[in-house]
């Protein structure tokens, strides 16, 4: 699934033929994703000027001007779901459920498994109910060592949950979670609520500089995501644990390990995470 900084890279990179252009139509080929793509959006979005490209957790929200008229559309990648840029000539194949027309270009969404969403929001985008109650941002200065440190008080779900935890902290995701983790050296199967400040201060740290290492690197370019030019990301070379099972660790050689955790796999050494 994209996590956050594959979503983000997205919005980088669809942002700059978005903003300012105005919506010419759209075209759906298939209506059922997640949720069904609104049957009068295209009578709400065409002549409609971008003002901006904006990203909330996992949520990619495409500003549709102000005014009496003012809303936002409001795009998921679901579990393997892409946004590209693309001539509006070319015919949409396979998967290609979304059209957004800009005049000789078009925003188009792949999504194979169709978990993705492609919704219409009005008014103020921060009580939508799909963003009210979502977390605090890890990229940004709020979400500290001390933010976790309180928000994990009295929890003994283990740690690593709650990093995945979209209602504390958004878009860290598996990948990025169990990467987190290691390079805090601490357990993923660790109750929260036993994290001192100074643990937590580590874990805030190692997210931050996680994630922005997986940005620098293009993003983990797994299963069906690309960028929105059709390029890949490479940060999935850069793992220390995440699918690395028995192979050594990159610090001390040892095994990596694996184990489930809420559906999910997780991957992390013995020896370096206490």
């Amino acid at each position: 699934m994209p996590e956050l900084p594959e979503v983000e890279i997205t919005r980088r990179g669809i942002e700059p033929y978005l903003t300012g252009k105005t919506i010419t139509g759209v075209r759906v080929s298939e209506r059922r994703l997640r949720w069904p793509i609104p049957s009068n959006l295209a009578a709400r979005v065409t002549g409609r000027r971008i003002a901006g490209v904006e990203r909330r957790g996992k949520y990619i929200l495409i500003d549709c001007g102000a005014g009496e008229r003012d809303g936002w559309l409001l795009l998921h990648l679901g579990m393997s779901g892409s946004l590209r840029i693309m001539d509006a000539r070319v015919k949409a194949q396979r998967h290609e459920h979304f059209d957004l027309l800009l005049g000789k270009r078009l925003l188009r969404l792949r999504d194979p498994r169709r978990f993705g969403a492609v919704l219409w929001a009005a008014g103020d985008i921060a009580r939508h109910p799909l963003l009210a109650g979502l977390g605090a941002e890890p990229l940004e200065e709020a979400f500290t060592g001390k933010f976790m440190h309180t928000a994990t008080r009295g929890r003994k779900t283990a740690v690593k949950l709650i990093l995945m935890n979209a209602g504390i902290v958004v878009g860290v995701g598996n990948i990025y979670a169990n990467e987190s983790l290691f390079h805090a050296r601490i357990n993923p199967r660790t109750p929260a609520s036993r994290l001192s400040l100074a643990r937590c201060e580590l874990l805030a740290a190692a997210v931050k500089s996680t994630l922005k290492q997986a940005l620098a690197a293009g993003g983990s370019s797994l299963r069906d995501f690309v960028h929105s030019d059709g390029s890949s990301g490479y940060f999935q070379q850069q793992y220390c644990v995440y699918g690395r099972t028995g192979l050594p660790c990159r610090i001390c050689g040892t095994a990596i390990r694996a184990l489930r955790q809420g559906q999910r796999s997780t991957f992390y050494c013995p020896n370096c995470q206490k």
